[in-house]
């Protein structure tokens, strides 16, 4: 049984900083592609940024030069330091495995709102 725990999200001022972690079980963690997601009321689910076994990264581009993703394929955990946080990163963010194109597995979500 899959399942991703995230945890770190809170309120942080415009300029600030954070860190989600979310610790992964079940899963071959090691051969996984891991991913953070956000969503807001009425809007879709979107990528944030992606990291493969390789240690390959892709981000969005609203967060490229300001959120960095990693792993640690001992701790099975991926993390996503977000600085100079803005009030539109606002969103619910949620942590996600996959092998193929489609999402294996979501995390139950963490609130992060960015306001003064």
């Amino acid at each position: 049984q899959v399942q991703l725990v995230e945890s770190g999200g809170g309120l942080v001022q415009p300029g600030g900083s954070l860190r989600l972690s979310c610790a992964a079980s079940g899963i071959d963690f090691r051969g996984v592609v891991m991913g953070w997601y956000r969503q807001t009321p009425g809007n879709e689910r979107a990528m944030v940024a992606e990291i493969d076994s390789g240690f390959h990264t892709i981000y969005a581009n609203s967060v490229k030069g300001r959120f960095t993703i990693s792993r640690d394929d001992v701790k099975s955990t991926v993390y996503l330091q977000m600085n100079n946080l803005k009030p539109e990163d606002t969103a619910v963010y949620y942590c996600a495995s996959r092998v193929t194109l489609e999402i294996q597995s979501w995390g139950q979500g963490t609130q992060v709102t960015v306001a003064s």
